[in-house]
């Protein structure tokens, strides 16, 4: 069982890694990283089973931080649709340097 979950979380992470790579609307890129923090969190608790209890805590920890980058990146994805009418990432420059 423990193989099996960290296959799993190394595929959910790949899937992950090539959407934010091949992806160009915000949303999906952002849904992609949301994927990867999930599949660390997976692995995390998988591990936490032989080492203790400090995986599951840290679990805790990413995801009360995963909730916070959720709400700040929709809204800037939000404030670039209003202003591009549009979340396609070639089609603004607003947060480049």
């Amino acid at each position: 069982m423990f193989f099996e979950s960290l296959v799993v979380s190394a595929v959910l992470f790949a899937v992950g890694v090539a959407g934010v790579l091949l992806r160009r609307n915000a949303i999906v890129m952002f849904m992609c990283i949301e994927l990867m923090l999930n599949a660390v969190n997976l692995s995390f608790v998988a591990i936490s089973r032989y080492v203790g209890i400090e995986g599951q805590l840290f679990v805790i920890f990413v995801m009360t931080v995963a909730a916070a980058e959720a709400a700040v990146g929709l809204a800037i994805i939000i404030s670039i649709f209003r202003h591009y009418e549009s979340v396609d990432v070639r089609n603004f420059r607003l947060l480049r340097w």
